[in-house]
């Protein structure tokens, strides 16, 4: 945790809370209730203390479609076990599509590729092609409880196969085209497909990557698939299952399902070991997705959303998710970096988007590079810049309103795959502070712990923990029947209470700093950081593009500080020299703490990341601790398998005697 919190940089309008839709939820409750809720703090607090209406309240306001009326809201408060609206059926697709009645004409999704022209698809044209495709997949056989899988980029025809999918009471599960085959095999052996769409390639950049043959190594690992139906992406003349798919018309339908049917099947990062399959349901993502897209992001019918992301992370479905409040969602599928880092931007102002999304390394990497986005494009529509992946430093904080625009809150928010969502973030009412996130979400009773499983005091760092349950809660983990699996992933260290792994700081008017996976601290000494602390001073040197560091604990029993090893990845033409290392050290010594300078410090050609840009820390960790580089991680779930080899060769070259 940083000693000083960091400025302010972003203070709300006068009338924020006015103008908010959380005002009209708040005013709807009032009546309902004859609750008073007048600011943020007041629906939290609510939401922490009555979930059960809390809940109910926004599915009444949102008018959720229940098909069989629930017979309660909260039944059961347990952890894990908790029971939502039992005896209540909806289908998520149903409600995602229910404004287009309404909106007609008006465009639901706006594709923006670097494999083919912008593409606009209307709501009425949307609900037609889902329902084609719905009858395509019924004709291919799929029931009720079925496993559809796509192979394929964020574009419209991924996005229709998945509501269509829903819509069947069938269960979703994509994986981006950048996946390997192993990776992808990882994942959906353990839930036995039986339909594939699939695309042939895509392009990054202007690069044309064929995926022709992974595809044949897909099919041939998965031997309950039945069909499998190709789209011709990368090949506009190649091989076209999907127009046949949609041939014939026919009025939509929703098969009722109850609240934790299998909606879609998220998969960890899989850096180690399995992936995890992680089963959510229709209620829980519906309930908790239109709270944060309406309450949370101030979404409304006739708004504009893009988040940056590829399938196989869980904002795409997130992002699909703006859908439930009315809003246009734009698809971007490519290289956020081609031609070069102004390229979602471009995006962002040619579409007028309202809500932007990023990850906090492209924000860090825009800094870095000193570009001017606002200087450059009219992005005067964009009220809030998402950023997630990772802790968004200090710096970066500073920066968007130095060089995108000052109007911009800039909304850091922490979740997981695990509940598809986040557990802290912002609201359009609440200040921002650099390097800080708002607030913890409504309705997510988040808390920081001490190892006794005590609550921290203000300004302590402890574990982050969820202590009562959230609507989108897993469902399950695909084929764990006796829910062994589930309890000992996430309710093994605090009893009763969700252990997510991360280290959070709470402050007195509650916002939170989160500063990395607590399997990943820095602890010398008894001084104890995260290592987002340690990344905000060495990736910010000019010479530096990319770090990762490891504690490995003294084992000998004498308690001492161990071995802190930095891994660097230089800019091109930089050499790790004396001087170098020097300066990172001095950097470290006074912007940290004098214990958290490295005891080695070298340099690999890259820095190996999931897909999803985090840093394998943990996986390089077990690789210095002894394991293989196969043994620690699936090169196939990364976005730079040979940055692994890299590491691997620096290890080997360590025991020999060869590195610093």
């Amino acid at each position: 945790m940083s000693e000083q919190r960091g400025a302010v940089t972003w203070v709300p309008a006068d009338d924020a809370w006015d103008s908010s839709v959380m005002a009209e939820f708040a005013e709807h409750v009032e009546a309902d209730d004859g609750l008073r809720l007048r600011s943020y703090d007041d629906v939290l607090d609510w939401s922490l203390r009555q979930p059960g209406e809390f809940w109910n309240e926004l599915a009444q306001w949102q008018r959720i479609n229940w098909i069989d009326k629930p017979t309660a809201s909260l039944e059961s408060a347990s952890m894990p076990g908790a029971t939502w609206f039992p005896g209540g059926t909806l289908n998520y697709a149903e409600r995602a599509l229910a404004h287009g009645a309404a909106l007609g004409d008006q465009i639901a999704i706006i594709g923006r590729s670097q494999s083919r022209e912008r593409d606009e698809v209307t709501w009425t044209e949307l609900i037609d092609r889902v329902g084609r495709c719905r009858v395509g997949l019924r004709r291919l056989g799929i029931r009720r409880g079925d496993r559809v899988v796509a192979f394929a980029p964020n574009i419209s025809e991924t996005l229709v196969a998945f509501l269509a999918t829903a819509s069947l009471g069938a269960t979703w599960s994509s994986c981006a085209p950048e996946f390997g085959v192993r990776a992808v095999t990882d994942r959906w052996a353990q839930i036995e497909p039986t339909v594939l769409i699939a695309v042939d390639g895509y392009m990054y950049g202007d690069r044309a990557i064929d995926r022709s043959d992974h595809v044949e190594e897909i099919v041939a690992a998965l031997p309950t698939l039945e069909h499998v139906v190709r789209i011709p992406y990368l090949d506009a003349s190649g091989t076209d299952g999907w127009t046949p798919l949609l041939a014939e018309h026919a009025p939509l339908e929703f098969e009722p399902v109850p609240f934790d049917h299998a909606l879609y099947v998220l998969f960890s990062s899989g850096t180690t070991g399995l992936p995890k399959p992680i089963v959510h349901g229709h209620g829980g993502i519906t309930l908790e997705h239109v709270k944060a897209w309406s309450l949370h992001y101030d979404l409304r019918p006739g708004d504009r959303v893009m988040w940056f992301t590829t399938t196989g992370w869980m904002m795409w479905n997130f992002l699909v998710s703006g859908l439930l409040t009315g809003s246009t969602i734009v698809l971007f599928d490519g290289d956020p970096a081609a031609p070069d880092l102004l390229e979602l931007w471009r995006v962002a102002a040619d579409e007028k988007v309202d809500v932007c999304g990023v990850s906090a390394p492209f924000v860090m990497a825009c800094r870095k590079e000193r570009i001017c986005p606002g200087d450059e494009l009219d992005l005067s529509r964009v009220r809030h810049l998402g950023s997630t992946g990772a802790p968004l430093p200090v710096e970066g904080f500073e920066w968007v309103p130095e060089a995108v625009g000052a109007h911009i809150q800039v909304g850091s928010m922490s979740g997981g795959t695990d509940v598809c969502t986040a557990f802290v973030g912002t609201a359009p009412m609440l200040p921002i502070r650099a390097g800080e996130i708002g607030a913890r979400m409504l309705g997510c009773d988040v808390q920081a712990f001490r190892p006794d499983g005590s609550p921290c005091a203000p300004g302590e760092t402890g574990e982050l923990v969820i202590a009562a349950p959230m609507p989108s809660m897993p469902v399950g983990l695909w084929g764990d029947v006796s829910g062994e699996r589930y309890r000992g992933t996430y309710f093994e260290t605090f009893p009763g209470v969700w252990h997510h792994g991360d280290w959070i700081t709470f402050f007195d008017d509650g916002a939170c700093e989160i500063t990395g996976r607590s399997d990943a601290t820095l602890n010398r000494g008894g001084v104890r950081l995260g290592t987002s602390d340690f990344y905000v001073v060495v990736d910010s040197m000019p010479e530096i593009v990319d770090s990762v560091v490891v504690h490995l604990e003294d084992t000998s029993g004498e308690a001492g500080p161990g071995e802190l090893i930095l891994l660097v990845a230089c800019a091109e033409g930089v050499a790790l020299d004396a001087e170098l290392v020097g300066r990172i050290k001095v950097a470290l010594r006074t912007e940290l703490s004098p214990r958290h300078v490295p005891d080695v410090i070298d340099g690999v050609p890259m820095i190996p990341r999931t897909l999803s840009g985090k840093k394998l820390e943990v996986p390089i960790k077990r690789m210095l601790l002894g394991l293989s580089a196969e043994q620690a991680a699936s090169k196939d779930s990364l976005a730079n398998p040979v940055a692994l080899d890299h590491v691997a060769a620096w290890i080997q070259a360590r025991r020999a005697g060869g590195a610093r």
